[in-house]
């Protein structure tokens, strides 16, 4: 194994549990660089990794031979190759990735994030600045104050981070001149001021030539103020500020390995606690004292904000994965609708209505995003109109999750106000985003009570409710099939009601139109309405093209296990093209109808149906004696 350039005598005349023992409890800062394309950010973390004494002989070989290679200017070294790993990064001479890597000083250890400074890499960079305690923002002397700039200054600001450093990089190549400097200087304090950044820290330096790196330069004596790791030694780390925040503690972890231990283990996100503290488990409230803090070193008299622990209470309270520890004087709060920052990070843009995971700490629920407010022009800082939000949009939107989760705002608490949106079909971590509050209204609507119950009615009934959700192309045959069943069922004495997709955008849905969004909300009213219905007993029959997967599973969770029954009635496409009774295909094909499933808009088809018609196999009286013989026994 190499050994580090400088460092290599002095490790062998050390004591080496001495050396260990010195950097063990130094503090940790995290912080990123970011800013514009070719703003020199991969630059100065080389030069920081190379001024602190953390390369290796054969980095330090490799790092010359590349720098020849890739045609750095005389013997230079090129430092961004340190950072720059990906080979198309390389090709390009870009970030495209987020590089971390970690080094350390006397007085303190960091791990820096080189985030990129592509528009289309943004999703990269907030993923960098996520847990970041400082944020370098680079400025290229002889560019100024860039878009980039201000995006990355507004999204750094937006998440939560309050130490600001502009760097304005690359004065060699303007003379040091003080002028270019106070410019862009002013110019940034502009700009930070109207987005609510309090106050920066500036400085001129050049990665590449280390002037006021480690040290401060001759080549700039009209500057007095300290050096970027000076700065970056002194400034206040994250953890020092949510060790002094109420106790908080998302549960990842029951830990019981035997009968006789139980505890409850976790990342402590805010504050402190110690034997015999108070504390409260949320959401259920319930209440009990912390007896002991075990480790794996020990048990601990203490720990506080950034330790990872596990506490085991006096009581045997009910506490599980997703639920939150807290300090049973000063709880958070728990709810069900918000109001909340999105970053899309995504290519496919937001489906206002559509489910997605939410995450947040270690809790997992389903949420739907409603239209935004508006979304942020991040050049002017102008609050737009927007139906949608696309790849790096941003914007403020209400969204509701399908159980009450425990949160603090974002400003407050990042642990429990920052949260991620994942595609349920996908996978994908579709969105960044920020709890601003709760929205009131829901502790405010109250379901009404009843002396007559579901099971009241369908007693009545002498029937037991169901949904039967026909799906299927456009010309398929649902509402023919669906009338056939319901025709049948009322031979049986069954009480029925069929829902129409022609039917109902007459009346309850007349406001809606096919875009993606509005189907959505098309099969949620319809969805809301069988539901109400199935509750008043009935089997409620309904006849909709519903093309996405996500939204007919959002029916079935409405109701009971077992009443909702998915019926995919199974036709061609070119099938249901040449019956083309309302003649919808032939205006899809020449363009005059937009949206339309099966053409330029997509029909996912169930999974795992209860019931599947193939129509090129049955007549519609077969399709129907068929569903009826799969539903008896009708109790």
């Amino acid at each position: 194994m190499s050994e580090p350039v400088y460092q290599t005598e002095a490790l062998i005349a050390e004591d080496i549990d001495a050396y260990l023992a010195t950097h063990q409890h130094k503090s940790m800062l995290r912080f990123i660089t970011c800013g514009s394309v070719d703003d020199g950010k991969s630059t100065l973390i080389g030069r920081l990794l190379y001024d602190s004494k953390m390369i290796f002989e054969d980095q330090l070989a490799a790092l010359e031979a590349d720098s020849k290679r890739v045609g750095t200017q005389g013997a230079e070294i090129d430092f961004a190759l340190l950072v720059d790993g990906l080979a198309a990064e390389r090709e390009q001479g870009i970030t495209i990735d987020v590089a971390y890597r970690f080094f350390n000083t006397e007085k303190r250890k960091f791990i820096v994030a080189d985030c990129p400074g592509h528009e289309q890499y943004t999703r990269n960079m907030i993923t960098g600045a996520s847990t970041a305690d400082l944020a370098v923002i680079l400025v290229d002397a002889r560019k100024g104050v860039l878009v980039q700039t201000r995006r990355h200054s507004y999204l750094c600001h937006l998440i939560g981070i309050r130490n600001i450093v502009l760097a304005v990089n690359k004065m060699d190549l303007v003379g040091y001149d003080q002028a270019v400097f106070d410019d862009i200087v002013a110019d940034y304090a502009e700009f930070a001021q109207s987005i609510g950044i309090e106050g920066f820290t500036a400085l001129p330096i050049s990665g590449f030539r280390g002037d006021n790196i480690t040290a401060p330069s001759e080549n700039t004596p009209w500057y007095t103020g300290p050096s970027l790791v000076e700065h970056l030694e002194t400034v206040e780390v994250l953890s020092s500020v949510e060790a002094g925040k109420p106790f908080r503690l998302p549960v990842q972890w029951v830990n019981r390995p035997n009968l006789d231990f139980r505890g409850f283990s976790g990342l402590i996100a805010t504050g402190s606690v110690k034997p015999g503290d108070a504390v409260r488990v949320l959401p259920s409230g319930k209440t009990s004292t912390v007896t002991r803090i075990v480790t794996l070193d020990g048990d601990l008299e203490q720990t506080v904000a950034g330790q990872s622990v596990t506490l085991c209470f006096a009581d045997e309270v009910d506490c599980s994965r997703g639920d939150v520890i807290a300090s049973a004087e000063n709880p958070p709060q728990a709810a069900d609708q918000f109001e909340a920052t999105l970053v899309w990070m995504d290519d496919e843009p937001l489906i206002v209505g559509r489910g997605y995971w939410l995450k947040l700490g270690t809790q997992t629920v389903s949420v739907t995003v409603q239209q935004p407010k508006y979304a942020v022009n991040v050049n002017t800082m102008e609050h737009v109109a927007a139906k949608t939000l696309d790849l790096n949009a941003i914007g403020v939107a209400e969204i509701i999750t399908d159980k009450p989760i425990v949160f603090e705002p974002y400003a407050d608490n990042r642990a429990l106000g920052g949260f991620i949106l994942i595609d349920k079909i996908t996978n994908r971590t579709v969105s960044a985003g920020m709890l601003h509050f709760a929205l009131r209204r829901a502790q405010n609507v109250h379901w009404q009570p009843t002396d007559l119950s579901r099971e009241d009615h369908a007693r009545m009934k002498n029937q037991t409710p169901k949904v039967l959700w026909f799906t299927g192309l456009s010309g398929a045959g649902k509402s023919t099939i669906a009338n056939e069943v319901e025709k049948r069922l009322a031979l049986m004495n069954r009480h029925t009601f069929l829902l129409d997709g022609d039917n109902v955008r007459h009346g309850l849905n007349k406001d809606l139109g096919f875009t993606e969004a509005d189907r959505i909300e098309n099969i949620r009213r319809v969805g809301e309405v069988a539901k109400l219905m199935a509750d008043a007993g009935l089997i409620v029959l309904t006849a909709f093209i519903s093309p996405f997967r996500a939204e007919r599973e959002m029916v079935r969770k409405m109701l009971p296990e077992g009443e909702f029954v998915e019926i995919f009635v199974d036709t061609p496409l070119e099938v249901a093209e040449a019956r083309d009774v309302k003649g919808l295909y032939k205006k899809a094909r020449s363009g005059a109808l937009k949206n339309f499933t099966g053409i330029d808009s997509p029909y996912e088809e169930p999974l795992s149906p209860e019931i599947r018609i193939d129509t090129g196999a049955m007549t519609i009286e077969e399709a129907a004696e068929y569903v009826i013989r799969q539903l008896l026994p009708l109790k």
